[in-house]
């Protein structure tokens, strides 16, 4: 099959799935998307001597600096309008933290970590299963309003199952690692904690509070690793030998990936609840094999097809309002 049609058809086939709330699954995709592409970016900065934790550093910087100027801008006090201010936390807000911790510092460096004891493989199985973990502990959590239905449940292992099928890629062997799996484990529970404090804040905050919030308390706990790490908190000189394109690399993932995806999923998971909008955390491997083929020329397997498809029926399974 050729690629070009493959990648057409499944656009075609997959977007009257969710043509009721066709901008927000939309919206979701386009996120994870930039997050599966992401690997590229962080690769070629780490080959021009950056570490995983000065990258995560630098990005969550960046997009900090932004949002704060632009808050700063446009305070709820010049509104001409009398429609009321967004609320804003005057004192400090436990969840908040919390979202910069597992959002953030925690889960980069878990993640990172990860990749030094096992495999990419292990690590990628591991961290795209978390919207099972969300699913079993928001339901766990809000057990009368947030009750996993038959269909959801059915959607959630399809989608699993084509997410691990995509990954392993007919290579259906597993080189254990207890230290480097518990790790990745450890990633994929704070992103489903991230994903229930998400849901509970959503209704207090706006996206924009959020979400400078989670990137100050993520750099505000990034701090104490450069107390034990000291070498790697000098920044300036490697920043000033960066190449052009590692600067761009750099403001591609402090704007489009940080800031602008964060700001969207806060946005997203408001709107279809952090279940739904977390089970397209399958598609990152599916988006990161077709940036690869796209910008590296890699073949796609007829395995990734299989996948795909089975991640496709498992979120239209896991659409709430499908019948």
């Amino acid at each position: 099959m050729d690629n070009h049609l493959f990648c057409s058809g499944l656009f075609i086939t997959f977007a009257p799935m969710f043509a009721n709330r066709a901008i927000y699954h939309l919206a979701a995709f386009v996120t994870v998307a930039i997050w599966g592409s992401t690997f590229v970016f962080t690769k070629m900065l780490l080959d021009e001597g950056l570490s995983p934790a000065q990258i995560f550093t630098l990005r969550f910087a960046i997009a900090y600096i932004i949002l704060l100027a632009y808050s700063l801008r446009h305070k709820p006090e010049s509104r001409t309008s009398r429609a009321p201010a967004p609320p804003y936390p005057r004192t400090p807000d436990l969840r908040l933290l919390l979202l910069g911790i597992t959002g953030g510092s925690l889960y980069f460096l878990l993640e990172n970590a990860a990749l030094l004891y096992t495999t990419a493989t292990n690590t990628s199985l591991i961290v795209c299963s978390c919207p099972l973990f969300t699913m079993l502990l928001i339901a766990a959590v809000y057990r009368r309003s947030e009750r996993i239905t038959r269909r959801q449940a059915l959607g959630s292992v399809l989608a699993c199952l084509g997410m691990a099928v995509v990954v392993l890629n007919g290579h259906f062997v597993l080189h254990l690692s207890p230290l480097g799996d518990m790790l990745a484990f450890g990633a994929c529970l704070c992103w489903a904690v991230y994903s229930l404090l998400m849901k509970q804040v959503s209704g207090t905050y706006d996206s924009l509070t959020i979400t400078r919030k989670v990137f100050f308390y993520g750099l505000l706990t990034i701090l104490p690793y450069y107390l034990f790490v000291p070498q790697e908190a000098h920044l300036c000189t490697i920043l000033m030998n960066l190449s052009a394109q590692g600067y761009f690399n750099l403001l591609f993932l402090g704007v489009i990936a940080s800031m602008l995806c964060y700001l969207v999923w806060s946005w997203v998971i408001r709107r279809l609840g952090a279940v739904e909008a977390t089970n397209w955390v399958y598609v990152n491997p599916v988006s990161t094999i077709i940036f690869a083929w796209w910008i590296l020329d890699e073949e796609i397997t007829p395995w990734f097809l299989m996948g795909t498809a089975l991640i496709l029926l498992g979120l239209f399974f896991c659409d709430k309002r499908q019948k």
